[in-house]
């Protein structure tokens, strides 16, 4: 018997700094209805989905604005009606969030939520970018470091309801998939479906011209190839796209299957779903062939992955 799920990416187009929380919800639950229809049972939404990407902007950290852009719990009354929509269809989703904990700690988080509404799993985002100082000489800023601490929960993986068939899941935001470290922990664990999503920038809007929207597309959507294929898991890396308040955001938004081919694309910059149809066992012949970490692992011979921080040449 196999063990399948239609999974869906819910890929969002801007949402402007001038939206409202109540035009974002729509749109989500819109993405979702739609999702369902088409028989998806999981929807992957992007990072920071229901705000725009306010990293971006300098503000100051009292400020109502920015205080108004993160969640102190989930659910909550501003996001409540995606979660009781989700539960009416019987379909689980995964999310982006800017959190606020009662400690008053600030996280880039994600949850993912089963078809009952329950809450089967969390992850802060690890690997930051940007910075924490304010850089007078550039038109837009990036900011994670400054509005959010460095993730305090590790690479956990979790399992899947068994109307799923059981899967094991594994969640990342946007930075994360460039870094293979959070794959390789997640892949010790067996992940069989990585859960992703993103707001990268599409250029350099402060006039750096090494990289365009074109590149940066392939560079995101390479390293979820290349790592899905490297610990045998499928992924879902859902973007929010366009030009969001003036900076250009890439698309993208893939779902790639355990040999590290991209099954379903996004094709525009805008609000868009992509489907298909996982099938967890096409996950046994890396982890059980080139892939079989019991077998070919040297974890003796590692050292420099976790002891080392910045580069070391030798003299």
């Amino acid at each position: 018997m196999t063990r399948n799920l239609r999974v869906a990416g819910a890929q969002l187009g801007p949402i402007q700094r001038a939206d409202t929380r109540a035009q974002t919800l729509e749109r989500l639950i819109t993405l979702l209805e739609r999702a369902a229809g088409d028989g998806a049972e999981l929807v992957v939404f992007p990072e920071l989905a229901f705000t725009t990407f306010f990293p971006r902007w300098w503000m100051a950290e009292d400020d109502p604005e920015l205080i108004g852009c993160y969640e102190r719990a989930m659910p909550n009354p501003q996001v409540q009606a995606l979660f009781d929509k989700a539960k009416a269809l019987s379909v689980g989703f995964y999310v982006g969030y800017a959190e606020l904990t009662p400690e008053g700690k600030r996280f880039n988080s994600a949850i993912t939520v089963g078809p009952d509404g329950r809450i089967l799993g969390k992850y802060r985002k690890i690997h930051l970018p940007g910075s924490k100082e304010f850089r007078p000489q550039q038109q837009y800023q990036q900011l994670e470091k400054r509005y959010f601490e460095y993730g305090d929960l590790g690479f956990p993986a979790f399992r899947g309801p068994k109307n799923w068939n059981a899967p094991v899941l594994g969640m990342l935001i946007c930075n994360d998939r460039r870094w293979p470290e959070g794959w390789r922990v997640l892949g010790l664990q067996g992940v069989e479906l990585m859960l992703i999503g993103y707001n990268s920038a599409a250029y350099d809007p402060n006039g750096g011209g090494a990289e365009d929207l074109n590149i940066r597309t392939f560079h995101s959507t390479l390293a979820v190839q290349a790592n899905a294929y490297m610990n045998a898991t499928w992924a879902v890396s859902v973007a929010k796209a366009g030009v969001e308040d003036g900076s250009g955001l890439i698309g993208g938004s893939c779902i790639v299957d355990p040999n590290g081919m991209v099954v379903a694309q996004a094709k525009t910059l805008g609000d868009e779903l992509i489907l298909a149809d996982v099938d967890f066992d096409a996950c046994r012949q890396g982890k059980e062939k080139m892939f079989n970490f019991a077998a070919h692992r040297r974890p003796q011979w590692y050292g420099r992955i976790v002891e080392q921080v910045g580069v070391v040449a030798p003299e």
